[in-house]
């Protein structure tokens, strides 16, 4: 698809292995250089994504007028000092508590605005037929980044200290900085006027919610995805808990069970571009996000042992072979429906909400699992998922037609 999309690629590939080498990154610092405990974890986890999202609102409508490359780029750097300063201030001796709450709040928005800023990058950067290509090969390097980023990130961890990939993922946002700057051409420059850009109204901060909540395709969507993620997300914990405290599981097969599967998501998301082929994207769609709701409630069912490990194996495999067919589907199904000029505002309010819902879900669930135990709550977490495929569009829907489209092909 051209040099272009290939440094975009490789930055995406770069910041998503630096991220994965650092996944539980701050948890880990906050028990390991500051002896928190459980109730401060959470609350470091919960306050950076809702934090993060609430400060993010704004930034929807400001990228939205703005050229997406340049804001990448900014955030990418943002968010590669924001991290910088935690090995600084450690080497140093004032690392503390609030910093990294700090840290997480800064990285959590840059991360809502770069995404949606991609989005709406990639929309005009790549031919509408090879967006569920594009989406296909972004899918299975988050993947491969899942499966080989946290075994060598703990590794490294244990050789060499708890800033290491810290610092491993701060380096690899300043190299994807240096990729989307890498990219040759011009980007057009959005419509609106100066004086429209410096001045936002309070009904821009909701035009990405009134556009999504209104559009009779994309809202139950909207709700089936965040949903399922918060699912998903709020049990995490609570199986990491089951797991390694109460079945006496080591830190070893934990990790495998959940890198392992990983490989499912790459196999999945080299199957989607045959699948919609072969059957239709919005079949697709509810089939894999039907069979994506069954697997979850097996989760509740873990023994010890070997028998215990495979079960667990073979649920997340399932579980992520479907997201990964799902999401890149999902992914271009959503950028051909938004149009251009709405783009940043409906991904940012999609990725607010997201975050602010698993903060919320994993909270509630951790309240839960502290009543009726975590076998329990994930019980419970697996029934309600298998009502989510009736959130699923039940029609298919043509993309909204874009006036002048050709002038904002790179």
């Amino acid at each position: 698809m051209g040099r272009q999309f290939g440094w975009l690629w490789a930055a995406f590939a770069v910041s998503t292995f630096g991220t994965r080498l650092a996944f539980d990154a701050f948890a880990l610092m906050a028990i390991l250089a500051l002896h928190a405990g459980p109730t401060q974890v959470s609350v470091l986890t919960a306050t950076g994504l809702a934090v993060g999202a609430a400060v993010a609102v704004p930034l929807g409508p400001w990228v939205e007028v703005r050229r997406k490359r340049p804001v990448m780029v900014a955030m990418d750097l943002t968010r590669c000092v924001a991290l910088l300063s935690v090995p600084v201030a450690y080497v140093l001796g004032p690392l503390g508590f609030g910093q990294l709450l700090v840290v997480s709040v800064v990285v959590g928005a840059a991360d809502i605005a770069f995404n949606a800023a991609s989005g709406a990058y990639l929309k005009a950067l790549v031919r509408p037929e090879d967006l569920l290509v594009a989406n296909g090969r972004f899918e299975s390097t988050t993947w491969t980044a899942t499966v080989l980023g946290p075994p060598v990130g703990t590794a490294a961890i244990g050789f060499f200290g708890p800033v290491t990939t810290v610092v491993a993922d701060a380096l690899s946002y300043l190299l994807s900085a240096a990729g989307i700057g890498a990219i040759s051409g011009s980007e057009p420059r959005p419509g609106g006027t100066g004086a429209q850009k410096a001045r936002m109204r309070p009904r821009d901060l909701l035009e990405g919610w009134r556009y999504v909540l209104t559009h009779p395709a994309l809202r139950p969507l909207f709700f089936n995805t965040v949903l399922v993620s918060g699912l998903i997300m709020a049990t995490t914990p609570l199986l990491a808990v089951l797991m390694l405290g109460d079945l006496g599981f080591a830190p070893w097969q934990y990790g495998l069970a959940f890198g392992l599967p990983c490989v499912g998501g790459i196999i999945g998301s080299r199957l989607a571009r045959r699948l919609v082929a072969r059957f239709g994207r919005h079949r697709v769609l509810l089939i894999v996000g039907t069979l994506r709701a069954c697997w979850s409630l097996g989760l509740a069912f873990i023994r010890p042992g070997a028998a215990g490990l495979v079960l667990v194996i073979v649920v997340e495999f399932g579980l992520i072979t479907c997201m990964g067919v799902f999401n890149p589907v999902f992914a271009t199904y959503r950028l051909e429906q938004v149009p251009t000029d709405r783009v940043v505002r409906a991904l940012s309010a999609w990725s607010v909400t997201s975050k602010v819902t698993v903060a919320a879900m994993t909270g509630l669930w951790g309240l839960m699992a502290g009543v009726t135990g975590p076998r329990s709550a994930i019980a419970i977490a697996g029934l309600l998922m298998l009502f989510t495929p009736f959130l699923l569009p039940r029609r298919d829907r043509e993309p909204d037609c874009e006036p002048d489209s050709a002038a904002i092909r790179m």
